[in-house]
């Protein structure tokens, strides 16, 4: 886990500034009228989530992977061979992965640059529409929870629907998680997956429709308490960094 802990306020940074840029400069094309403050539109929070989606895979495309191989190296050894068997890790066998550093360098050796974004195609299809179900539902939420309409948004306004935004993005997200997270864990002891749309066939005939959904309750769980925290030190942050004495809205 040290190297998503490292990574995740660089990631988180980009996310949520790429997401506010692109609706201000949108809000901006639309009203044209410099010093005025446009107001919100569907479009342009569904556009800026997309934008905020796109730039996520970019930068959490490696190290999901990383994290997942590191991870997956606890489960038993499996060999491609023409029937697939498994094989108990002798005692005293060496790990795939030493750590994220050595993770790093075996990937780019024997599967170059591109295999640090093996999976990017269902990471791309999962976030560009979770962003869209994480951005949206918030600001929505957060104004209709607010006790009056253009008042600054409350703490408790942003913890609240920063929470339910969480909840219900990766609640929707999770059959795309799965496919991702199983074509990144693909490739570390052999390559059982030749794309997205192999990994969902062979899910689906393996393990029926409900493997896409397993784990859902967990991530949307997970989803309240980490998003309403993360909302929640978002807006703290613009307000202390802006000198402003109310949370203010992204």
């Amino acid at each position: 886990m040290s190297f998503p802990l490292v990574s995740i306020t660089v990631y988180n940074s980009v996310v949520f500034g790429v997401f506010s840029n692109t609706q201000r400069f949108l809000g901006q094309l639309r009203c044209r009228e410099p010093g005025s403050s446009p107001p919100r539109s569907l479009s342009d929070l569904l556009l800026a989530s997309m934008a905020a989606g796109v730039v996520s895979v970019g930068l959490g495309g490696p190290v999901d992977l990383i994290k997942i191989r590191l991870q997956m190296q606890t489960q038993p050894l499996r060999e491609a061979t023409l029937s697939v068997r498994s094989r108990a890790v002798a005692p005293g066998e060496q790990p795939a992965y030493q750590g994220p550093v050595h993770c790093i360098a075996t990937v780019v050796r024997t599967e170059g640059l591109a295999g640090l974004y093996r999976g990017s195609s269902a990471m791309l299809l999962r976030d560009v529409p979770g962003y869209c179900f994480y951005f949206v539902p918030y600001v929505f939420l957060s104004e209709w929870i607010s006790p009056e309409p253009h008042a600054n948004l409350s703490p408790y306004a942003v913890w609240l629907a920063g929470g339910m935004a969480g909840a219900i993005s990766w609640g929707t997200a999770t059959p795309m998680d799965v496919v991702k997270s199983r074509l990144q864990a693909d490739g570390v002891h052999f390559n059982k997956y030749k794309g997205v749309l192999d990994c969902i066939c062979q899910s689906y005939q393996q393990e029926g429709l409900r493997v896409f959904f397993r784990g859902i309750t967990v991530n949307a769980v997970r989803g309240f308490p980490t998003s309403a925290a993360m909302f929640l030190g978002y807006e703290l942050s613009l307000q202390a960094l802006r000198g402003d004495h109310a949370v203010t809205s992204p």
